[in-house]
């Protein structure tokens, strides 16, 4: 099987998530400091996972730390629809 056939293009499902970690943080009235510091990354990475643009992989060590500290279930950070 060629190299080709397995990239995936997850485009929409990084911005989903950044917009779905950026919502949830703001609702937690937290800023991108503190959830970095809570989470034992720096500011700049939850910068850079936030970002829409961006596309930064996120360990799933730091993807549980935010969702518990954001308080949702982890399903739903990936779930997340910006649009409903």
């Amino acid at each position: 099987m060629s190299k080709e056939k397995w990239l995936f293009d997850y485009t929409n499902r990084y911005q989903n998530l950044a917009f779905a970690i950026s919502y949830y943080r703001k609702k937690r009235n937290l800023t991108q400091e503190q959830l970095a510091e809570m989470a034992g990354v720096t500011r700049q990475h939850i910068g850079s996972i936030e970002a829409p643009n961006m596309y930064r992989g996120i360990s799933m060590d730091a993807f549980f730390n935010i969702a518990s500290i954001l308080e949702v279930e982890p399903y739903l950070l990936l779930k997340f629809n910006p649009e409903e």
